[in-house]
């Protein structure tokens, strides 16, 4: 049985979350405290953890921060702001995902199910149902190829690796840009938009494959999003 240990102080959306977490055959345990989570992790086994950022007891950055110094064990951030989350981009708090309230309980567990399967080290190319090859610079989804460019595709790349993941402009731009050449960010937002295009016309007119979060940057949606 997989163990989640869901750290939150709204009771009613704690059960939520755990009778998501039950139907999707893990096994939750709850607590509110802040100070309760880090001896829970200490003592016992879980293979992940949500944690809220706001608690009665203490700040849920710090205790990521401990909970890092003893257990490798994956934390998915929950914060109810969207401000918040250019701190933990610029923080090192360990954190090994981020959600962004008001969420779908649907999209809590898929994204609990893509960290596992990163911390098992299962290919990470599934995780957004995208193969990537390199060698011809086109993203595959099932038996559909698109052609990019080499920044499409380093940028492309760049989100696959963690779905779901806010990544910043001026993160997108360090990977894209190794020499740190002076760009603006209209640049990150052209390449985005043609990325966008893309893979909209290429892969599924359906879905939208790049979500945009208003001041702070981009992630990969997964087709799963859209529930």
């Amino acid at each position: 049985m997989t163990n989640i240990l869901i750290v939150e102080d709204e009771p009613r959306l704690a059960e939520l979350l755990a009778d998501y977490l039950r139907h999707s055959h893990f096994q939750p345990e709850h607590t509110a405290s802040a100070v309760e989570a880090e001896r829970r992790v200490r003592e016992g086994h879980f293979d992940a953890v949500l944690l809220d950022l706001m608690l009665p007891d203490g700040d849920g950055m710090e205790v990521c921060k401990a909970i890092r110094r003893f257990s490798e064990v994956p934390v998915l951030m929950i914060t109810a702001r969207v401000e918040e989350v250019d701190r933990l981009l610029g923080l090192e708090i360990g954190a090994d995902d981020y959600i962004c309230k008001p969420f779908s309980p649907r999209e809590v567990v898929a994204r609990i199910k893509a960290v596992l399967r990163r911390a098992r080290g299962e290919p990470r190319d599934r995780e957004a149902g995208l193969t990537l090859d390199r060698h011809r610079f086109e993203a595959v989804h099932g038996e559909t190829r698109v052609a990019l460019t080499a920044i499409e595709f380093e940028l492309l790349a760049t989100l696959a690796r963690q779905p779901g993941r806010i990544w910043s402009r001026d993160q997108l731009m360090d990977v894209i840009y190794p020499d740190h050449r002076v760009v603006s960010d209209r640049t990150i937002d052209s390449h985005i938009r043609k990325l966008r295009r893309k893979l909209s016309e290429g892969l599924d007119g359906d879905h939208d494959w790049i979500g945009s979060v208003y001041g702070v940057g981009y992630r990969l949606q997964t087709p799963e999003d859209r529930d």
